[in-house]
């Protein structure tokens, strides 16, 4: 499907226009004015800043150590380069779990700081409470469920979630709690594309999926993942669509040769 680049702002009526007319919903993250530029003049749908920054731009190894001033500095560049597409933030880990008032207090902080349009939460009916606030304030909420990195040391493992009954059907009635308080959208991760399916087609607002299936209203994949920027990482559910590790690290070795060799900047290239 062509990308309708008629729409002057993405809006979270959009997206839930987009569900009802059958239209998927694209999403990627980015987290700097010039990638966000690009992935905005695109066409992306949704651009999520999210705490996946604490992996791909601090080097951390989990989401967790991320901050919420470190969030905003991200959020706000990224909303400087997007025109069209809607921009929501990760709430970081620490900012909401524990009490509903910080919650909404980290929700407004990136509101009024950043001009995001949005925040996303991982969990269900355990944040039921902060994802009430964040509502009643005006903020629109996306949720989280799956796998929810921010509680990897309680999973202890990055494998696909929900195979088992039970938290199976803790998803099934978590989704539809996030929907009954009024989140405008849930994001899926890791989890059987066939729960997904029965998710998605329980719901009346759109899920995005990232590695679970074809049947989510949506996809979601982190940018220097799809762009293969990141060497090495390649789970079943990512499709890279360029190798740009190899282009860029090629091109700086020759930066590299020629400014060795003295052929940089040769006399056109001076005043």
């Amino acid at each position: 499907m062509s990308v309708n680049k008629e729409i002057k702002r993405v809006t979270t009526r959009t997206v839930q226009e987009m569900k009802m007319r059958g239209e998927k919903v694209s999403m990627l993250t980015a987290y700097d004015y010039s990638l966000a530029t690009i992935v905005d003049d695109a066409g992306v749908d949704i651009i999520l800043v999210g705490d996946s920054a604490s992996n791909v731009m601090a080097g951390h190894e989990t989401t967790l150590p991320i901050t919420l001033d470190q969030m905003i500095y991200h959020a706000a560049s990224v909303v400087r380069a997007a025109k069209r597409a809607l921009v929501i933030v990760d709430l970081p880990f620490g900012s909401y779990q524990g009490n509903s008032k910080e919650a909404l207090n980290s929700a407004i902080r990136i509101m009024k700081e950043s001009g995001a349009h949005g925040v996303k939460l991982e969990g269900g009916i355990e944040i039921a409470e902060s994802v009430t606030r964040i509502l009643a304030a005006g903020i629109p909420v996306m949720g989280h469920l799956g796998l929810t990195p921010q509680s990897i040391y309680k999973f202890g493992t990055y494998t696909v979630r929900a195979k088992e009954d039970a938290e199976a059907q803790k998803l099934r009635d978590d989704s539809l709690t996030l929907q009954e308080l009024g989140c405008f959208g849930i994001v899926l991760e890791k989890i059987p594309a066939l729960l997904a399916k029965e998710v998605t087609e329980s719901l009346s607002i759109p899920t995005v999926g990232i590695g679970a299936g074809q049947h989510c209203d949506g996809q979601v994949l982190v940018i220097h993942d799809m762009l293969g920027i990141n060497k090495g990482f390649k789970p079943r559910f990512l499709r890279q669509y360029a190798s740009l590790y190899d282009v860029m690290n090629d091109a700086i070795k020759n930066y590299v040769a020629d400014v060795k060799s003295a052929d940089f900047p040769n006399e056109k290239e001076q005043y």
